[in-house]
């Protein structure tokens, strides 16, 4: 099968994008590693809280799953305007304690403003500066990194796909393995049961419709048709999500537990040697498969 333009992404990337400011730069850094569901974690200024709704809607747009770390620096001076405000009241109280003070020593002239001087009289506060026409700069910034963000993980995406399709292609081959040796199996146990009703009746004629009775019963035990049916559905719809690519981690995770589940009862039902050989190396193959999924969008 050829691979889409699309592929499978990792969730596992990093991207960043910058944009001029007036006296200084915006800077947006994303980091995104695995996790089974959308986890936006931002870290901005915190004049930029107004934007962060619209941060974590324009990730959840690009990024299926996984934790996404956002950090948004400005080295752009965001101070505001300041100004100087006088506290009435405890300039009135200075004042009073002051004119006592001079009554009591006999003091004279008027009242020394030097004496305020560092008290709590004359306040300086800040008018906070509103950054909300930074926000669609912002936004602009963002989808860069994004994009950045979407070509790493699909570059790594890619990696993953070539490994996972060659190993889906070994399980393909092992399936059909096990079928050939499983239809050999009637004709095995016919030939052991022959030998052991012969050991046990000690040489006497072997009635063929029991000896037929006992392979049946046995045969009937050890059919894996059904498993294998199920297998190679299995196998060709992994085939299938992994060319189609996009967002299909869960639906992979899901089926690799189900192959599981088959070749493992495979290999319980078919006493073959050359059989368990072939599932413990299924088993394996199934277990590769699933650490890779774990970083599959």
């Amino acid at each position: 099968m050829t691979t889409t333009t699309h592929g499978i992404r990792s969730m596992t990337g990093f991207g960043a994008a910058s944009s001029p400011l007036a006296g200084g730069r915006l800077t947006i850094e994303l980091r995104s590693v695995n996790q089974r569901f959308l986890d936006v974690r931002v870290t901005a200024p915190r004049e930029y809280a107004p934007w962060e709704a619209t941060c974590r809607a324009l990730v959840g747009s690009r990024v299926a799953r996984g934790r996404v770390e956002v950090y948004v620096s400005r080295n752009a001076p965001a101070r505001g305007r300041t100004r100087v405000v006088p506290n009435v009241e405890a300039a009135r109280d200075y004042a009073a304690a002051w004119r006592r003070v001079a009554a009591e020593l006999g003091l004279t002239g008027g009242l020394d403003l030097g004496l305020l001087r560092g008290s709590e009289i004359f306040e300086t506060v800040e008018t906070p500066r509103d950054l909300r026409r930074e926000f669609p700069e912002a936004s602009r910034v963002l989808a860069r990194a994004l994009a950045a963000l979407d070509r790493a993980r699909r570059r790594e995406g890619g990696n993953l796909q070539r490994d996972m399709r060659q190993r889906v292609a070994r399980l393909v081959t092992i399936e059909r393995a096990i079928r050939g040796h499983a239809a050999t199996v009637a004709g095995e146990l016919q030939a052991k049961v022959n030998d052991r009703l012969q050991n046990l009746l000690k040489g006497s004629t072997v009635d063929p419709a029991r000896v037929a009775q006992e392979v049946a019963y046995l045969a009937e035990r050890s059919d894996v048709t059904e498993e294998l049916v199920r297998l190679r559905s299995h196998l060709e719809e992994l085939r299938t999500l992994l060319a189609a690519g996009g967002a299909v981690g869960k639906q992979i995770e899901f089926l690799l537990q189900e192959t599981h589940r088959e070749i493992n009862t495979v290999g319980s039902k078919v006493n073959q040697l050359e059989v368990t050989r072939l599932v413990v190396e299924a088993k394996g193959e199934v277990e590769r498969l699933r650490e890779q999924v774990q970083n599959v969008e």
